[in-house]
């Protein structure tokens, strides 16, 4: 059994922009950062063998904020958002509609919702292989937190993004799951 908590990485500058940034490699904002060292105190009881983040900088810098050198942190491009391909860095209300839209279908240029599914799913069988009984935190984005929901949950992509928190803006420090 391997026990997973999901950090969703900080507040970008193109959250605050309202703008989807897909493979772009964003900065976190002042908000972002703080959000990053506000973590660390919310989750100081908790203990993690490996942090696991994607290769974004918004992500590695939310796990160094909040980890610092207490735990390896380990750099995985299978982590990364979704690639919104030639939407990459538009507006959030153009790619969101488009989100659900592009379950099977890739968006132009980048890939689609399962090809998220699969880089999640190679990722959660090295974790099978390499961290057996270890408790592991992941820094990371939407499309894998909802390809969680998928593979380890049983959700259908429509419940995993009915369910999506963000919609109901209800963040909290982690989530949890478990691979058997």
């Amino acid at each position: 059994m391997i026990k997973i908590t999901y950090f969703v990485h900080g507040t970008t500058v193109d959250n605050e922009n309202n703008v989807s940034s897909g493979w772009f490699d964003a900065e976190l904002s002042e908000k972002g950062i703080q959000q990053a060292i506000k973590l660390r105190e919310l989750i100081e009881d908790k203990y993690f063998d490996v942090v696991f983040c994607s290769d974004l900088q918004r992500a590695i810098k939310s796990a160094q904020l909040t980890y610092g050198d207490t735990v390896k942190i380990i750099q995985d491009e299978r982590l990364r958002e979704c690639n919104y391909g030639e939407y990459n860095t538009k507006s959030s209300e153009i790619v969101e509609p488009m989100q659900e839209e592009n379950i099977t279908k890739s968006f132009p240029g980048g890939e689609s919702y399962e090809d998220v599914k699969a880089r999640i799913g190679e990722f959660l069988e090295y974790l099978k292989a390499n961290f057996d009984n270890k408790s592991v935190a992941i820094v990371a984005h939407k499309a894998p937190q909802l390809a969680l929901d998928v593979l380890l949950c049983g959700k259908s992509w429509e419940q995993a993004f009915t369910d999506d928190w963000r919609k109901r803006k209800a963040w909290q420090p982690g989530w949890e799951y478990i691979i058997k």
